[in-house]
This record gives C-alpha cells, sequence and structure tokens, in this order.
C-alpha cells in the first residue's frame, strides 16, 4: 500500500520534470499523511498544458453522501480499479501524477515496535505515482478535490517491507496516463502493470515518522548501521 510519503524537491525541479509552464509554490514535506493536501499534476481544463493543483488524500466519490469516506479510499488496487464503483468514472477520464520522492512502509523492529524504511530512487529522483481524482459536491455548494494513489504488487526486491506498492509510472507512460479523451479500458490498463526496469533502494530511518505530525529532513536520514533503531 501507500499510507505515507515525501515530497522535498523544490518547485523548480517539479516544473521541470513534469513540464509544467508555471513553477509552484510547494513546501517540503518529509511526512504526508492521509486527508492532507497533497500535489497532483493533470492536464489543464483547456488540456493544451499540465497543471499542478492541490487535492485531499482519499478520493471522495462525486455520488458520496458524506467526504469523510475518502479516509478510507487513499488507495485504490489496480487490479479492480476499472470495475470498482468508488473509482471507475475517475479512471476513464480523471487520472494524475503524484509526484513523490519516495514513501514510508514499515516492519516489526525491537519488542514489536514499527520500524519505518524509506523507499527511494536510487538517484534521488522524483517520482511520479498514478493517481485518480474527483471533485465533490456538498448540499451546501462547497466543492472538495481529492484524490487517490494506485497500488500494485511490490516487486521482488520490495517485498520483504510490503506485499504491495504504489504504481510508479516511467516518463514514457506520463502522456497517455493524462490524456483527458475517455480511453478503451484495454489502453488504460496496459499502464497498470509495474515497470521492473525501475530500481529503488530502501533504509530504515527514525521512528519519528510513526507520528505524522512530525516533520523534517530528521525524517528522512538513513539510521547509522551501529545505532538503534
Amino acid at each position: 500500500m501507500c499510507g505515507r510519503f515525501i515530497l522535498t524537491q523544490p518547485g523548480e525541479v517539479i516544473a521541470e520534470v513534469f513540464g509544467l509552464d508555471d513553477v509552484p509554490r510547494v513546501a517540503p514535506r518529509y511526512n504526508i499523511a492521509p486527508t492532507q493536501p497533497i500535489a497532483i499534476v493533470r492536464r489543464a481544463a483547456d488540456r493544451t498544458r499540465r497543471e499542478l493543483a492541490h487535492a485531499r488524500w482519499g478520493l471522495v466519490p462525486s455520488w458520496a453522501r458524506d467526504p469523510s469516506i475518502g479516509s478510507r479510499m487513499i488507495n485504490a488496487r489496480a487490479e479492480t480499479v476499472a470495475d470498482k464503483p468508488s473509482f471507475r468514472a475517475a479512471f476513464r477520464r480523471r487520472r494524475c501524477l503524484v509526484p513523490a520522492d519516495g514513501w514510508y512502509e514499515w516492519t516489526k523492529g525491537d519488542a514489536g515496535a514499527r520500524q519505518p524504511w524509506l523507499i527511494r530512487d536510487p538517484d534521488g529522483r522524483l517520482l511520479a505515482f498514478a493517481g485518480l481524482w474527483e471533485t465533490w459536491h456538498g448540499p451546501e455548494g462547497e466543492e472538495l478535490e481529492t484524490a487517490t494513489i494506485l497500488t500494485v504488487p511490490a516487486v521482488p526486491a520490495l517485498r520483504r517491507l510490503h506485499h504491495r506498492m504504489p504504481l510508479v509510472l516511467a516518463p514514457d507512460r506520463w502522456p497517455a496516463w493524462l490524456e483527458t479523451d475517455e480511453r478503451e479500458r484495454e489502453q488504460l490498463t496496459a499502464l497498470l502493470e509495474p515497470d521492473p526496469g525501475l530500481p529503488f533502494e530502501a533504509f530504515p530511518v527514525s521512528r519519528r515518522v510513526n507520528n505524522p505530525r512530525n516533520e523534517g529532513p530528521e525524517n528522512i536520514r538513513p539510521l547509522a548501521d551501529d545505532a538503534p533503531p
């Protein structure tokens, strides 16, 4: 799954990597948690460019009566996203990329304590998670944009940490994923296979990460080999 991730790159780097016309104003975040705002890259309404927007993490379907349902919709399984009522409309028409430097997973540490691990590109490159976004309209006229991150079975090198992982899309898949026209199901599902050529590294980090209120670069420093977790 993907329940916590980081985005620390400056707006200039994000704009260059994702081909944005405008440099977004983003603060480095080292412990992004569900229901918090996340950055998403999508096609702008004029369909001529990409834009960075912010959406609450946890997709709220347009038909939902209560937006609190979003807290249970932070991830969408790639195997069922095309058919599940909560996600299928967004899967057809409202796909996005979620910029990230990496994500956290947990294993059992000493005395059963949860030990966080950071997973990222070995060279520190930006990642793009496959995502979906949706707009919910409330009974009083309020409007809420939300998003979810797709997950797939973990690649072999990461299965010791968790059996699933976010769907990381290589740059050559971004144009097709972001296309706003409704595409044939077969065209979309072909993009949902994890790319075995993408490299990852994983290392244990401070248990500060266990509390989503804890922010800062100390969250992502590798634990020393001779230090207790």
